[in-house]
């Protein structure tokens, strides 16, 4: 009976714990249960009865992250996204995904990327297009970069290419004693940076001088900050994470600095071009770009719709120019050089033909690459399997829209993925194998009108500068081919030949090329 009294009075005591640890357990998660529900209504406000593309099984805050971050190409997003749309269904057209807060398409297909570049353009410009913008679209498509401006920087691109040439041969030279190889990228950067510091800024251009090296550093510096992204621009609505974020990388700040940096030397190099000018110097037909548009303003040429061409407007429009003009050139040289090596019986091909066009010939020229096909679908072929920007700037969906059947909210950001179209097997045989005769008798070019094909993209937002960036790559790779005969390092074989990509701006090889030059023809010097 005492021990009965006992646990009577111990009852209350025992009934108030139970309940207390009962309320600790059951308080935590009716707040995650209601989180979620609010989550969930917050993620899927306006898609409610909508028909979203397929996608992989999404996560509570992180939605898809973990399939990227758990991905083999994660360091290499556009295989990633490649592997992902095959997953859902074998290379599905539209792939939806959720990065953090942030609703995302993913087009893999040529039929989905001409809906959205072609059919349903206007939904998907997100910036919006000015008559200031349309004005200086316009100047960079007529005046800087039209078919007619491209020939009159022959003169140019034949010096160069001939003194990358030159550089070749005085490196095979000096590496022959020891045996090693040369450092194909190093060869070609200088030369093709040159090239467009010449047919951009002029012959007596600061930069080309002593500041050159600093600011191709600084250049490449800002490049690769503005390539990447921070976890606070994926949960765009958290000011926590945007505080954290910017205070522990400082990726804004940085970008703002190297950003003045550069437009402080491209400002100087523009006062030094026009006290050249003032002084009498003259361009003549081989007028540089920053002469027209420090011309155009003089001569009249804005129109009231398109405002003035202001100083501000040059500086861009010049390093714009400069960023997409000089690496992406070198970049494509490189993977034809190791597409062709790591492919003895295409390069034997294209010698042959090139070396029977020339006849002996010291020095190559533009007239010598109107006869020459095989050189060109080399060229084609590269760009199909290692297209400069493998995915498409990314847009932003202005207003909702249907695509191939399904529902696309707005808001929606897309990214065209060009390297997984470029390699899809329904259009392509063969589609991994490099074979430059897939080319031949067909009409297929990179002009954006042929979908399966966009290396330089489609559509108004297409690259302007491709004409001239297809000049310079035919000539330099003629040059390279017709010069010297290439070979693998030894122990290295085609088979096993190191082809891994680097993803930042552009895609290129994540270690520098190495190859044995042997010269061929002779050199003329420059």
């Amino acid at each position: 009976m005492d021990k009965l009294d006992t646990d009577e009075l111990n009852l209350p005591w025992s009934c108030s714990l139970y309940l207390t640890l009962l309320l600790l357990l059951l308080v935590p998660a009716g707040m995650h249960i209601v989180s979620r529900k609010l989550r969930r209504r917050r993620e899927n406000a306006g898609t409610d009865g909508l028909r979203l593309p397929p996608g992989p099984w999404r996560l509570p805050i992180i939605g898809s992250l973990h399939h990227l971050a758990m991905n083999r190409h994660r360091k290499v997003v556009h295989r990633a996204l490649a592997d992902l749309a095959r997953r859902c269904d074998d290379l599905a057209p539209l792939m939806y995904l959720r990065l953090g807060e942030l609703p995302v398409v993913v087009a893999s297909t040529p039929d989905a990327a001409r809906e959205v570049l072609k059919t349903h353009d206007a939904a998907f410009s997100t910036r919006a297009m000015s008559a200031a913008w349309r004005h200086l679209r316009g100047i960079c498509t007529l005046e800087l970069l039209s078919a007619k401006r491209v020939r009159s920087f022959r003169p140019i691109r034949e010096e160069q290419v001939a003194r990358l040439v030159g550089a070749v041969a005085a490196a095979a030279a000096a590496a022959a004693p020891s045996g090693e190889p040369v450092n194909v990228r190093r060869l070609i950067g200088g030369p093709m940076t040159d090239l467009a510091l010449r047919a951009i800024m002029g012959e007596h251009c600061l930069i080309s001088g002593g500041g050159r090296e600093e600011f191709l550093e600084t250049l490449g510096e800002a490049a690769e900050k503005c390539s990447g992204f921070g976890v606070a621009d994926l949960f765009p609505s958290s000011r926590l994470l945007r505080a954290v974020g910017t205070a522990a990388t400082s990726t804004v700040r940085d970008v703002k600095l190297l950003s003045a940096k550069l437009y402080d030397m491209v400002g100087r190099a523009i006062e030094q071009h026009q006290e050249h000018a003032d002084d009498g110097g003259a361009h003549g037909d081989r007028e540089c770009l920053l002469s027209t548009l420090l011309r155009i303003p003089k001569e009249g040429d804005n129109n009231d719709d398109g405002g003035d061409l202001t100083m501000a407007n040059v500086k861009a429009v010049i390093l714009d120019m400069f960023a997409g003009g000089s690496e992406t050139t070198s970049t494509t040289l490189e993977w034809a050089m190791s597409e062709l090596v790591r492919n003895p019986e295409v390069m034997q091909k294209a010698q042959a033909e090139i070396r029977h066009a020339l006849q002996g010939k010291s020095r190559v020229t533009e007239d010598d690459l109107i006869n020459l096909r095989y050189p060109k679908n080399i060229i084609k072929e590269t760009l199909r399997l290692h297209p400069l920007a493998s995915l498409l700037v990314p847009r932003e969906c202005q207003e909702s829209c249907k695509i191939l059947g399904y529902d696309i909210p707005k808001g929606t950001i897309l990214i065209v993925n060009v390297w997984a179209i470029g390699r899809d097997h329904r259009y392509w045989d063969d589609a991994e194998v490099f074979i430059p005769e897939r080319f031949e008798d067909t009409t297929i070019d990179f002009k954006g009108t042929n979908f399966e094909f966009i290396p330089f993209g489609a559509g108004r937002r297409m690259c302007p500068g491709m004409t001239f960036a297809h000049a310079t790559i035919e000539l330099a790779l003629t040059a390279l081919l017709y010069h010297f005969d290439w070979h693998l390092p030894h122990g290295v074989t085609h088979d096993g030949m190191d082809m891994e990509e680097q993803f930042s701006v552009t895609v290129s090889r994540k270690r520098d090329l190495y190859l044995h030059p042997i010269q061929h023809m002779g050199v003329e010097e420059i």
